[in-house]
């Protein structure tokens, strides 16, 4: 039997049902070899699975690793093959664990980190304790979900905990792995990523094998001392509990938590996430003193996240009293949160200059530049461009942020990258070139 059909419907139990979803689709670019197929009928009729043909078709068509994520459900249900579900797991799931992996690959091999560096305790950033809170609490969920024979809400536990390693903690910490050196607070971090991406795969290892492997060998076979050659050679990992820290944790979802409430506010008042604003303000039903201590430590986490200048907490009633001041009121949780729609020039221009970075990043993609080039940016526009150009705190944050060494008006026709856009009511034209 394949090892596609062999992994994919390993978790069906004998004379559960397979059936296929009647809106899935399929595709005549994609048709299986018959011989494949038949062999694989064969085998699996023989250990009493009812599985159509028509199935085996499509599942030797797709990723084995989606396939068996979309068949995830508790053992002596029906499975339902749907293509669109395959499809939904390769987009939520490995793609969020694959591009975490591509990233700590790609900036690992620049600054040429080599796991197994001692980093002491103590220069651990609040998100790496929180992320390798978050992983051995996910050690010991995992642990106890295959031990009670539930590998479906394992697998959830999984997922959960890739979503908040890609759009929290590496999200969070780009900064810490782009800066130019190496000191402790870097390798901390580099430090905190290898270690997860590790356990993952390890405990990927009984869901996924083939990826579990992929990732296990590029990262810790033959890179770190005394590793098994396969990942299902490897000890499962084990929870150990003193690195765990609910109230770390709970602050951190809070964090979270608001952050999205915020995103949701600032939609709905339409003012874009890279145009910084003022003041946001979160009312709660019971603040207090608990909560005035867990916002303090999330309070800078906020800021950045929401793109504004100053967090405000108080009462629900305070807070929703000020949509007579023209504030956008948004509500979830019994958690009120107010924006208000005016904007200061001088926030504006920090915006433009925001806008600015965004449009050069994708040009540097476009142009086919390395992460790590340097560049030099050229621009045209009206007089409101080049007085943001000539603001030295705001120039000087555009070639940081684009790894600019110099900005200069006017865009040479020969050897530069070039595009217009329309940003805001502006006429602007940028170019960029590698040094």
């Amino acid at each position: 039997m394949s090892a596609l059909a062999e992994f994919g419907l390993w978790m069906v139990p004998a004379g559960a049902d397979v059936a296929l979803d009647d809106e899935a689709g399929y595709h005549a670019h994609s048709v299986p070899d018959a011989q494949g197929v038949e062999a694989d009928f064969a085998a699996l009729r023989a250990r009493g699975w009812a599985v159509s043909r028509t199935t085996l078709e499509q599942l030797r068509t797709r990723a084995a690793t989606a396939v068996h994520g979309g068949f995830a459900s508790p053992p002596g249900n029906a499975r339902r093959f749907d293509e669109k579900q395959v499809l939904e797991v390769t987009r939520r799931f490995m793609l969020t664990l694959w591009n975490s992996y591509s990233f700590f690959v790609t900036y690992a091999n620049i600054d040429q980190f080599k796991p197994g560096s001692a980093v002491d305790e103590q220069h651990l950033a609040e998100l790496d304790r929180w992320i390798l809170s978050e992983l051995y609490q996910l050690i010991r969920e995992v642990d106890s979900c295959l031990e009670n024979y539930d590998p479906t809400e394992g697998g959830r536990k999984i997922e959960a905990f890739v979503d908040r390693l890609s759009n929290w903690y590496i999200r969070r910490n780009r900064r810490r792995f782009w800066k130019s050196g190496s000191d402790s607070d870097k390798l901390a971090a580099y430090n905190t990523l290898y270690e997860c991406l590790v356990t993952v795969a390890k405990l990927l290892a009984p869901f996924t094998p083939f990826v579990a492997e992929e990732l296990y060998q590029n990262l810790a076979a033959g890179n770190l001392a005394g590793a098994p050659e396969s990942v299902h050679l490897a000890d499962f990992p084990v929870c150990d509990e003193s690195k765990i820290n609910a109230q770390l944790s709970n602050d951190i979802r809070l964090a979270m938590d608001l952050s999205s409430l915020g995103r949701a506010v600032r939609s709905q008042a339409g003012i874009k996430v890279r145009q910084p604003l003022p003041v946001i303000n979160f009312g709660f039903k019971s603040a207090g003193p608990a909560m005035d201590a867990s916002f303090q430590k999330i309070e800078a986490q906020l800021l950045d996240e929401l793109n504004v200048k100053e967090v405000k907490w108080g009462q629900s009633d305070d807070v929703s009293a000020l949509e007579v001041q023209g504030c956008i009121i948004g509500n979830e949780g019994g958690v009120v949160c107010a924006v208000s729609k005016l904007i200061p020039d001088f926030l504006k221009d920090e915006g433009m200059a925001r806008e600015i970075v965004h449009r050069v990043q994708t040009m540097r993609r476009s142009a086919g530049f390395d992460i790590a080039d340097h560049i030099r940016m050229y621009y045209e526009g009206d007089d409101y461009l080049k007085g943001i150009m000539a603001t030295a705190v705001l120039s000087d944050y555009v070639k940081q942020e684009i790894l600019a060494d110099d900005l200069a008006e006017g865009i040479p026709t020969e050897d530069v990258y070039s595009e217009s856009f329309k940003l805001e009511s502006h006429d602007v034209k940028l170019g960029v070139k590698k040094v």
